[in-house]
């Protein structure tokens, strides 16, 4: 089977290429050589290659940026699967797609965690273009997967460990302050593209929640690296409000894998345990990248 890999130079999408080219055919691509927002060119394109399956991880990520630069987030993270969802319907492909804990508001009371059938009601506005994204994918294609995921971090790609580990790694930085009132699951890139490649192996159809198991806050899941890296910084809690970002944070970001354990397919582990593994695999490379990393 041949999957067509969008947005492969990314953090999810390079881990994805390495997880599926052991099993399938991946024709790996991103928005440089193929520009899915260009319905002409979408559908040039799984016209002549014919992919089994469409795996789309290109996306507009920066959830700050995306309350400025609204026309080129929606672009990418709208009408690109959109083209996708029409040209795999026409060509009966699958596609598969990549959604996020934004598209929930987070006000749901803690521990309580969202489930795939939750009503979506986004607060930023790269929320906003993922819930459309989903519509988009629902309302024109025949064959989809959607996952919905959140708090990933990977060796790939910019996260929030990197730009963590670069701040605590300045010669004058005294301390830091992060905050303590958005709660979440970390997750490994790495782990989330082999729950990917399970749900297409077992040729799956509908919406699934896959994030690591149990949840942190932000706060604790700084204090978490630091220890394990044995990083000597204090690091002191505070709000949202007393840390403003342009674009608002669900305060709950919480999913439950409810649909891959009710199938019997989730594969995803506790997020301390990945965390350790990664950390013990990448730590020293970490590190040495810190040095020059945009905190």
């Amino acid at each position: 089977m041949k999957i067509l890999l969008t947005g492969a130079k990314g953090q999810l999408g390079s881990e994805c290429k390495e997880v599926m080219k052991s099993d399938y055919e991946v024709i790996d691509t991103d928005l440089e050589e193929f520009d899915i927002t260009s319905w002409d060119n979408v559908i040039l394109t799984i016209s002549q290659l014919s992919p089994d399956i469409i795996l789309n991880c290109a996306a507009f990520t920066n959830v700050d940026e995306c309350e400025t630069k609204r026309r080129e987030s929606e672009r990418i993270n709208v009408e690109g699967p959109r083209n996708l969802a029409q040209g795999a319907a026409r060509y009966e492909k699958v596609i598969v797609h990549i959604s996020s804990d934004f598209v929930f508001n987070g006000r749901k009371r803690l521990p309580q965690p969202y489930f795939e059938d939750d009503p979506m009601s986004p607060l930023s506005f790269y929320g906003v273009t993922k819930m459309e994204s989903e519509t988009a994918v629902k309302q024109n294609a025949l064959n989809y997967i959607l996952i919905r995921t959140g708090w990933l971090y990977g060796i790939r790609g910019d996260n929030f460990i990197k730009r963590i580990l670069a701040l605590a790694l300045q010669k004058d930085q005294e301390s830091l302050r992060v905050v303590n009132d958005q709660f979440g699951s970390p997750t490994w890139s790495y782990r989330l593209a082999q729950q990917i490649k399970v749900l297409i192996d077992k040729g799956k159809e509908g919406v699934y929640h896959a994030t690591s198991e149990g949840y942190c806050s932000r706060y604790e899941w700084v204090q978490y690296i630091l220890e394990r890296m044995d990083i000597k910084i204090p690091v002191f809690p505070c709000t949202s409000d007393e840390y403003p970002t342009p674009a608002k944070r669900p305060a709950n970001s919480i999913l439950e894998n409810r649909q891959l354990k009710t199938e019997g397919l989730n594969i995803m582990p506790s997020w301390q345990k990945d965390l350790d593994t990664f950390l013990d695999t990448y730590g020293e490379t970490l590190v040495k990248d810190a040095e020059g990393y945009p905190a």
